[in-house]
């Protein structure tokens, strides 16, 4: 019995990674309450989490918070690109289904295409934020590169993160679990998948900080302190 809580034991590194969750959701929702926040707060998420996947957590509070300071102004002004988008594209739905208007079917299906094509690439912009010091366009195209390039993951990180939308909408009793985990554990589920996609451009050599190198997917190149490798 002693051994079972033992820190090293699984049923104790279950109950910190559960912690460990539980906090970020909660900071998660914190941070986003002001709204314009939510980008930098998603970025530092992404950061704490992806330390945890790799085993080089350190703490976790902390940690959030480094992340959010340092990428606020990037994480924000790509946020606030994000909103535009999302706002054209409600305005189309509505235009869609209340104008009067009968659009053509070919309209309507390359708009709600285009739509979730952006949902996907999104899933990649904060994480490579987190990761990765680049520009807000590089940051984006590589975004849309790597959700191509791995379309399988892609469409299962997107399925960890509408998990929650449909147990919400299936069963109010969830909502205490979702205010819990609906984003931190969507998000850890995710970073499983990208972990590994994002070793394969990162530096082999050991750099001085998280974000001392940058990424050109395009060009097959990594820079480390503005050296290409």
């Amino acid at each position: 019995m002693g051994r079972l809580f033992d820190m090293d034991s699984p049923v104790m590194r279950l109950l910190n990674r559960v912690g460990d969750l539980l906090i970020l959701n909660i900071m998660m929702i914190i941070c986003c309450i002001p709204i314009i926040t939510v980008g930098a707060a998603y970025t530092a998420m992404h950061y704490v989490i992806l330390k945890i996947i790799r085993g080089e957590e350190g703490y976790l509070i902390k940690g959030f918070f480094k992340s959010f300071v340092r990428n606020f102004k990037q994480a924000t002004l790509t946020w606030l690109l994000m909103l535009l988008v999302i706002a054209i594209f409600i305005g189309d739905a509505f235009i869609f289904g209340y104008s009067g208007v009968v659009f053509p079917k070919p309209l309507v299906i390359t708009v709600i295409a285009v739509a979730v094509f952006m949902l996907l690439v999104s899933m990649y912009i904060f994480p490579l934020l987190a990761r990765f010091d680049n520009t807000i366009k590089n940051t984006i195209k590589n975004a849309v590169l790597l959700s191509i390039a791995n379309l399988p993951k892609t469409l299962l990180m997107a399925l960890f993160y509408v998990l929650p939308f449909v147990i919400g909408y299936f069963s109010t009793y969830s909502y205490i679990f979702i205010f819990m985990f609906g984003i931190s554990l969507p998000a850890y589920g995710a970073a499983w998948l990208y972990s590994g996609i994002f070793k394969k451009f990162e530096p082999e050599v050991e750099i001085a900080s998280d974000l001392d190198f940058s990424l050109n997917i395009e060009s097959g190149k990594e820079e480390i302190n503005g050296e290409s490798e």
